[in-house]
């Protein structure tokens, strides 16, 4: 998120830059300040989904299920569990 924040501030001052004549290459601005958008809004995405997974139901009930799991056949099965869940 940080690095899309950058690229895009980046590219609009050397776009500013290079409108107003002291600075070359426009166009590599223009394409650092819309990857860097890209890269923000797909940051922004993956954060807002990760979040709502975490925050879920199903994944509190895995969390609460692996807490309480002593051996590792009993975490495999809250594994399977969960994804059951997910997958209907």
């Amino acid at each position: 998120m940080v690095l899309g924040i950058l690229a895009l501030i980046f590219g609009i001052i050397g776009a500013r830059r290079a409108r107003g004549g002291r600075a070359p290459h426009r166009k590599m601005s223009i394409v650092a300040a819309v990857l860097g958008t890209l890269g923000l809004i797909a940051s922004v995405v993956i954060i807002a989904i990760g979040a709502s997974i975490l925050n879920s139901d199903e994944f509190k009930d895995f969390d609460d299920c692996v807490q309480h799991a002593d051996t590792q056949s009993e975490r495999d099965a809250c594994a399977n569990d969960f994804e059951e869940d997910i997958n209907n």
